[in-house]
């Protein structure tokens, strides 16, 4: 499939492997561009199966050195926090490339698409997005689909880093968007999904500019979280809006009798426009879940109808690393979670804490920028949901090189953990942080692996489950 946007032009990728540049370059790949890159990840031999999958996808790969720039005809897709002296980088301004973002490039394929479909918010983005991927697939509506994680439901042999779909030309195209560097401002939806607002990397004043500019672009219907004040409170900013609730507050779509289990929830659909109600199961567990699914149905009812996005969403299969249970060992469960901001680490310790057992987590901190400006939501959270027999630990956050200010450690916010009365332990590697879970490990207790930037953790969840079998 080629378009007047993808046909006969060159991308190059700076940083291809990253949950963000992939799904646009398998987009870009399959209506037909030329697509290369490179990635310092793959220089560093970390995660090599997902390079070679690139390649065997036809995507040339080369070292982060500039060797891959060979022509003013390319157009360079990089970060713009990626400097000037980068060699890729170097190379394009010598060779006179185009310079784009990701969220540029983005926003000219989702824009001159007949039906975007934007799903913004602090938490929940990726899997409201997989969920309305999976209505329209299932309806048959081949969407393109651009995520920042990988979909379950379309994760095969052939397709492991299933984190985009390459649907019908010029049809629906369905993405989350980033509002953490305000590149959300470029979007221009016919449907808007507003899930919630709460800090994570902007001030709340921020936030409601950029998230209420958001609604006030969607041409046609913006889908709102009732249950979250600062969602309504941009209510106004919509051409026409959509609610839903989970929380008994008037909606016109709601949930209620539901009830959760280990791995999956159950609730009543309410549709108090139509007034139809009808049982609906999910394959995932947590209230959030429940809350993403009515802004998924939300959002695709229109499309598909009521019923058949409810009933589609009793197959969805979840996204990877969001609670994801790697394995039971000795009757202990590790569970592998994308959770790296107050509000999802909350949904999943609350989701942890619908059924009694100790919960022993280690949050590994997306940066050094974040935990300092996070810092004081980050101790409130876990003092408030970790329960008294419950340990978190800690190592330091994730980094991979650059210049960073390192003000503020784990070892400072175990600190302010443990003053407001709950067990919290910095350590100073990953390797120290598993040692100490495995040894602290008793049947019942539930290890929870929690961060993001680091494909790396699911196989540190993976090889902590082996530990605890082998005691």
């Amino acid at each position: 499939m080629a378009d007047s946007m993808t046909e006969q032009k060159r991308y190059f990728f700076c940083g291809i492997g990253g949950s963000g540049m992939l799904p646009l370059a398998m987009i870009l790949r399959g209506q037909g561009a030329e697509v290369s890159g490179s990635d310092r990840s793959r220089d560093q031999d970390r995660t090599p199966e997902k390079f070679d999958w690139l390649e065997a996808q036809g995507m040339s790969l080369f070292p982060q050195d500039g060797s891959g720039l060979i022509s003013g005809d390319q157009v360079l897709v990089a970060s713009a926090a990626v400097e000037d002296t980068v060699p890729d980088v170097a190379a394009a301004l010598k060779l006179g490339c185009r310079r784009v973002s990701r969220a540029e490039l983005l926003s000219e394929l989702f824009n001159a698409a007949m039906t975007p479909i934007g799903v913004a918010g602090t938490s929940g983005k990726s899997t409201t997005t997989a969920m309305i991927a999976h209505i329209l697939h299932t309806a048959g509506k081949a969407p393109t689909v651009m995520n920042g994680a990988v979909m379950k439901n379309f994760l095969t042999p052939e397709h492991p880093f299933a984190s985009a779909l390459v649907g019908a030309e010029h049809g629906i195209f369905v993405s989350e968007l980033d509002e953490s560097d305000g590149t959300i401002a470029l979007y221009h939806p016919r449907i808007a999904v507003l899930n919630n607002i709460s800090v994570d990397h902007k001030s709340m004043d921020e936030l409601r500019v950029l998230f209420g500019d958001f609604v006030s672009r969607a041409s046609g219907c913006v889908v709102l979280n009732a249950d979250d004040e600062e969602v309504m409170g941009l209510a106004h900013r919509a051409h026409a809006a959509r609610t839903y609730s989970i929380s008994g507050l008037p909606a016109e779509l709601t949930a209620t009798d539901i009830v959760p289990a280990p791995v999956s929830i159950r609730f009543m659909l309410n549709d108090h426009l139509d007034h139809v109600s009808l049982p609906v199961t999910l394959q995932v567990p947590g209230r959030h879940n429940v809350s993403n699914a009515l802004g998924a149905i939300s959002a695709t009812a229109p499309l598909v109808g009521l019923k058949a996005a409810a009933r589609a969403l009793e197959s969805f299969q979840g996204i990877k690393r969001r609670f994801e249970v790697v394995g039971t060992a000795s009757d202990i469960t590790v569970i592998d979670d994308f959770g790296h901001n107050p509000d999802k680490i909350s949904a999943t310790l609350a989701t942890l804490h619908d059924f009694p057992g100790r919960v022993l987590a280690m949050f590994q901190p997306h940066g050094f920028g974040p935990l300092k400006k996070m810092r004081t939501e980050f101790a409130r959270m876990f003092a408030g949901q970790l329960a008294p027999k419950d340990i978190l630990v800690m190592p330091e956050p994730v980094y991979f090189g650059g210049t960073v200010d390192r003000a503020v450690s784990s070892a400072d916010l175990a600190g302010d953990i443990r003053a407001l009365g709950r067990s919290a332990e910095a350590l100073d590697t990953r390797e120290a942080c598993g040692a100490r879970l495995a040894e602290l490990a008793r049947p019942g207790d539930r290890i929870v692996i929690m961060g993001a930037r680091d494909d790396t953790l699911s196989d540190f969840a993976l090889q902590l489950l082996n530990a605890v079998d082998r005691r």
